[in-house]
């Protein structure tokens, strides 16, 4: 039987591109990403806008907008 490489060692190359590789994530990486997801925290959009139409969110001494439109969609911008 052929030995087993660990899937964080390996890299792939595109046909005619090997200065370019493209990199697997490992099965525990892969599950630790879905964990990770599946745990979001949850809020709707009504309780965080609180009536208001846009929100100005402080990240990293940075501010981002979410605003509502008129066709009822989100849209966050720096």
């Amino acid at each position: 039987m052929a030995e087993r490489i660990p899937m964080s060692t390996l890299t792939l190359h595109r046909h005619n591109e090997a200065t370019q590789p493209l990199r697997l994530l490992s099965n525990a990486a892969s599950a630790a990403t879905q964990a990770v997801t599946t745990t979001a925290k949850k809020i709707s959009s009504q309780l965080l806008l609180d009536g208001a139409r846009e929100l100005v969110i402080q990240h990293q001494g940075n501010e981002y907008h979410l605003r509502l439109t008129r066709n009822d969609k989100l849209i966050l911008t720096k």
